[in-house]
């Protein structure tokens, strides 16, 4: 794979993390930023997640003067107001989060097909479910998830997409049922606890049985879309 150059740089991936078991998503965040890291030659890339008090203000010391790179699916609440008002704070660059990163959709599109093929299924006879946050406080979280979802459909020529939420109507288990023929991708960032068990509960309430793809994190291609972002980011700000 080719590298992104670098010049002795450093970045930090920030996620929400779980606040009732905070060590598993630290974990899981420092081994994508471990992954990001061989992708960029130059750059020293470390993570933390807001759930684990403490961690992210020790990264930040050991890094240095890090960009701050959102691994959030959408310029919401966290993003906009928590996460900004701590890189102000700290006098840090924060970076546009991943869920608007242009090149999730093709990787997105790409996880589809794939799961299509192996269903023997055709994207006309398919509808996607697209399962999201959502939030009571930041509207553009529900924008973000909308836009993705217009996005696959138009790409890969679906039968019909829906967008159904956690924490707002249209609720999940609503937009899921009935809906024949149809596969669901998760718009998840980490393998929380709402992909533990808010999703599937949610999916089974409303009498869905096709095939999930797993979240962003565990996908192929995403430690390389983090790193092409980060590079390609830093290099505007320095134009």
């Amino acid at each position: 794979m080719t590298s992104i150059s670098g010049s002795q740089r450093t970045a930090i991936l920030v996620a929400h993390g779980s606040p009732s078991d905070p060590g598993s998503q630290e974990a899981a965040l420092r081994a994508l930023a471990s992954q990001v890291q061989t992708r960029m030659s130059g750059w020293r890339i470390g993570s933390a997640t807001l759930a684990a008090k403490g961690r992210f203000e020790d990264e930040i010391e050991s890094l240095g003067a890090p960009l701050i790179y959102p691994y959030f699916m959408a310029k919401g609440w966290f993003t906009g107001q928590v996460l900004a008002k701590k890189a102000r704070g700290l006098g840090l660059t924060m970076l546009e989060p991943f869920g608007v990163e242009p090149g999730l959709i093709d990787c997105a599109a790409t996880e589809l097909r794939a799961l299509l093929a192996q269903q023997g299924w055709q994207p006309e006879d398919t509808a996607l479910i697209v399962a999201a946050h959502g939030s009571a406080m930041s509207k553009t979280s529900a924008d973000s998830a909308y836009a993705f979802a217009r996005a696959l459909q138009s790409g890969l020529g679906l039968r019909v997409t829906r967008t159904g939420f956690i924490e707002q109507p249209p609720f999940l288990k609503d937009v899921a049922q009935t809906v024949g023929q149809a596969v669901c991708l998760p718009y998840f960032a980490q393998n929380s606890g709402h992909m533990e068990d808010d999703v599937p509960a949610a999916l089974s309430a409303a009498g869905f049985d096709g095939p999930m793809l797993p979240p962003f994190i565990e996908w192929a291609d995403t430690a390389q879309l983090i790193a092409t972002s980060i590079a390609r980011q830093a290099m505007d700000l320095a134009e």
